[in-house]
């Protein structure tokens, strides 16, 4: 933890947004340099200008690569655009709009071009290819909760969702075929005649999904139960969103801040010392938890509102993994059109006690690898209810059991936490203490361990016959997985469990380390056994594979 962690961010850490922003149009990115290629990870493509890793000609290539992709897959409806409030966000819109304009695509951008969240992206696709024949897909520019300098484009299919990484994948290669091109093979117009081109237009994103709300939750219970709530959009693309939703329901809300500002000046540094955005990270939060006294509920999102931060008044800020799990137990005992056979959809990291609840109501849980992706066909055939990642990620389906939208909803999660107090007369907080005793209380924690990339090769590739181990910290296992037990997909690494316990290891994909996340039912000193432990059995198998 950095000494300056919760502390408000001072002047010397902040970044300097002209040059930023220079940068993203001077520096040209060099392909013999790895990290200056294009490449797609979870959510999308992320980089700063200034090291060559976020630049023009990055989002100028991967937009006209995602072209190719649409008219070799026969996709011909609108592109929806959006961009977080990021210095770099604006720069991209207007390189992606120059491309997609000269492709002859009809493209929406915000009617003010303000900030347009992710799940307003998701839920204006998944809407329109409703009743349009012609299927419309999205581009969302944001980093989310990454640092100011960061920025970030993400890839929406038809399906409104991340995409895959089949889609990704050929993206990332056309995109750098095309760097390496001199970008010989991009159309381009200049953003006044893309505007001028009637290929552009003007498009109400608020309206829609505010007035949609009430058929994803219950907004009247959440008027009526009158609470006071506390809202800091932590300078994100949702701030705007918060007063209409407030006017159309009646609802008591205060935004404890309003301020846009792109170096994020106003935030409270991160346990790193770092300014970053990370509304599940209670250094970040140290804002909106100090007011926690002042309201019945309160929440925060990130940059581009696809991730949520719970606070109340007796738990501060509500580990994520709690929140889930509170959620699923609130949701599938409060959504009476949801069928009966509808699954909770969980990354394989997130908590067991979302297992037991689970158990506890009767449903089967569907375990993915890490990544919102894999919920995406889950939500879109309502054969998932609730999909959601430890990282303060989740969405989940309309009261009538149709599909909402198919990426991360921070609004609705964070409204969610109301609905429950309003409805229930006790927060979430309350109510995860109510599950911890009656299915115990898990310590979960997230460690990095080092390792070169020729260790991060071999975890990745795992067999579940190469690990040997018959226990783990005294208990027997009883399941090894390489592959997600949900839907079958390589998980990237290793998951070992135990009755009391687990733990998975995967390695990272920027640093040379991986990621040991574990939970015991059994408290701290258990879960320092399983974590020591599950060193352990990964060096063993690094040492039988000679790296």
């Amino acid at each position: 933890m950095h000494p300056l962690a919760g502390q408000p961010a001072t002047d010397d850490l902040l970044v300097n947004i002209p040059r930023l922003v220079s940068d993203y149009y001077t520096i040209q990115p060099d392909q013999a340099e790895s990290s200056q290629r294009v490449a797609f990870g979870t959510s999308g493509h992320r980089g700063t200008s200034s090291n060559g890793s976020f630049n023009e000609a990055h989002i100028l290539a991967v937009s006209q690569a995602i072209c190719e992709y649409r008219c070799a897959h026969g996709i011909e409806g609108p592109v929806f655009v959006g961009m977080d409030t990021h210095a770099l966000s604006e720069p991209a819109l207007i390189s992606a709009v120059e491309v997609f304009a000269a492709n002859d695509l009809d493209v929406m951008i915000d009617q003010e071009r303000g900030y347009t969240p992710t799940p307003v992206i998701s839920h204006a696709i998944v809407s329109y290819n409703r009743s349009h024949s012609k299927l419309a897909d999205g581009v969302v520019i944001t980093p989310s909760h990454n640092p100011p300098e960061d920025g970030g484009f993400k890839y929406n299919p038809p399906h409104g969702g991340p995409a895959g990484s089949d889609i990704t994948g050929w993206v990332e290669q056309r995109a750098n075929e095309l760097i390496a091109e001199n970008l010989s093979g991009v159309n381009r117009v200049s953003f006044e005649q893309a505007l001028r081109s009637g290929k552009v237009h003007k498009y109400d994103f608020i309206t829609p999904y505010v007035n949609d709300l009430e058929h994803v939750l219950d907004m009247e219970a959440i008027a009526s139960g009158k609470l006071s709530i506390g809202v800091d959009p932590l300078g994100g693309s949702g701030l705007h969103y918060w007063g209409p939703i407030a006017d159309r329901y009646g609802l008591d809300l205060t935004l404890v801040s309003k301020k846009i500002d792109p170096t994020f000046s106003f935030m409270h540094l991160d346990k790193d010392g770092r300014i970053r955005m990370d509304c599940s990270s209670a250094s970040a939060m140290a804002g909106l938890i100090n007011l926690k006294d002042d309201f019945d509920i309160a929440f925060g999102n990130d940059p581009d509102f696809d991730r949520h931060g719970i606070v109340t008044r007796g738990h501060g800020l509500l580990n994520p993994n709690h929140y889930l799990a509170v959620a699923i137990q609130y949701l599938y005992t409060h959504r009476p059109q949801w069928s009966s056979d509808a699954t909770i959809g969980k990354t394989l990291v997130s908590s067991a006690m979302i297992d037991r609840v689970a158990n506890g109501l009767g449903r089967t849980v569907t375990e993915v690898p890490v990544g919102f992706k894999w919920f995406v066909d889950g939500l879109s055939e309502g054969s998932m209810a609730f999909g959601g990642e430890e990282s303060a990620g989740a969405c989940f389906l309309r009261r009538d059991g149709n599909t909402w939208c198919t990426d991360k909803d921070g609004f609705i999660m964070a409204l969610l936490a109301a609905e429950i107090t309003a409805v229930t007369g006790r927060d979430p907080g309350e109510h995860y203490q109510e599950l911890t005793q009656k299915y115990g209380a898990p310590v979960y924690q997230r460690l990095d361990a080092v390792a070169n990339d020729a260790q991060k090769k071999v975890l990745s590739a795992l067999s579940p016959e190469q690990v040997k181990a018959e226990k783990l910290a005294g208990d027997p296992i009883i399941a090894r997985l390489t592959h997600a037990s949900g839907n079958g997909a390589a998980i990237g690494g290793l998951k070992v469990v135990t009755e009391r316990g687990w733990f998975a290891a995967r390695p990272s994909g920027t640093e040379a380390v991986y990621k040991i996340y574990a939970e015991s039912f059994e408290g701290k000193e258990h879960l320092s056994h399983l974590q020591s432990e599950a060193q352990e059995i990964v060096a063993e198998v690094f040492k039988a594979n000679g790296v």
